[in-house]
């Protein structure tokens, strides 16, 4: 699981960082030399996976959609650690009426179905526009507002039960700053089960960003590529049998999904204390005078000739 996970991964990584080299046409070019490439062309040899509705090379749109996707991943993900876990430290280690109220807040933000406040916040930030710096950032955005709550939640919990353990207690009696107990003892301990929940967020920020692009909240093809917003526009292509258009984009989006969601369930299975137990349990090899019966069972081995 996790080599495969990470080989999806890479490959969404490598489409992103070398799109340029690898897309055959920019994700916004409508023609070449040889004139306009035209609309809903099956694959061939100029256009491996045919073109799109709006004449776009889909090939070219599937790799720079890569790029779209990392920038959403990181800028999402970046924003919502700095604050979820700036929030859920400061409340779980100071408490009182303040604690009250961001746990009230965070609850709130977390019963709301994530692609519903999404679309708010995406029609918020962007004002309708749908340019890169508008859809694009505008999407990252509004993902991160869904993912706020869920480290705030984990680090808080995590904050609640470290700073009553025994090192936080002697910090504070040798006369430690508060700010630096935080930062110091309590934070690198609070944040130890983050890179689990960044992969999986990861993935689920593929699945909201492809969900925004495909009701319309995306950006236009000539600001950028994104896979939702190609789905969007093949839907009438699929009545009328031109598939090309629509199952590249969804491939991709499966594809990057499994792959993040495969390092994210083999990370949580690695640190997983039982599941390791098991691993060495199994590994054990049985002693030199037991020996497996057919049946499963363990029978005494002889040694000088008894039982």
């Amino acid at each position: 699981m996790l080599v495969t996970g990470l080989v999806l991964t890479g490959v969404l990584v490598l489409a992103a960082v070398f799109a340029p080299l690898l897309a055959p046409y920019g994700y916004g070019q409508l023609r070449d030399a040889d004139g306009a490439f035209g609309a809903q062309q099956p694959p061939s040899g100029d256009h491996l996976l045919g073109t799109t509705v709006g004449g776009y090379d889909v090939l070219s749109r599937v790799i720079y959609g890569s790029r779209t996707a990392v920038f959403v991943i990181v800028v999402a993900i970046v924003l919502s650690i700095v604050a979820g876990v700036l929030l859920g430290l400061v409340s779980g280690y100071l408490g009182g009426w303040l604690d009250r109220v961001l746990v009230v807040i965070a609850d709130a933000v977390y019963a709301f179905p994530s692609l519903l406040l999404a679309i708010v916040a995406a029609i918020v930030i962007s004002g309708g526009q749908s340019s890169l710096v508008g859809g694009v950032l505008a999407a990252a955005i509004s993902i991160t507002v869904v993912f706020i709550p869920q480290y705030f939640r984990v680090v808080r919990a995590e904050t609640v039960r470290i700073k009553s353990e025994a090192f936080v207690e002697s910090a504070r009696v040798v006369g430690t700053g508060t700010w630096r107990i935080m930062t110091r003892h309590v934070l690198r301990n609070a944040t130890r089960s983050l890179p689990l929940i960044v992969t999986l967020n990861a993935s689920e920020a593929i699945l909201t960003l492809a969900g925004l692009g495909f009701l319309g909240f995306g950006i236009q093809p000539t600001a950028a590529a994104e896979w939702g917003f190609d789905l969007n526009r093949s839907i009438s292509d699929v009545t009328s049998g031109i598939w090309w258009t629509s199952i590249f984009p969804g491939a991709a989006i499966v594809l990057t999904v499994l792959g993040l969601t495969l390092v994210g369930e083999s990370l949580n299975d690695l640190a997983d204390p039982r599941l390791r137990s098991r691993r060495r349990a199994a590994d054990v090899p049985p002693p030199a005078d037991v020996a497996v019966t057919p049946g499963g069972g363990l029978a005494a081995g002889t040694e000088g000739g008894t039982p």
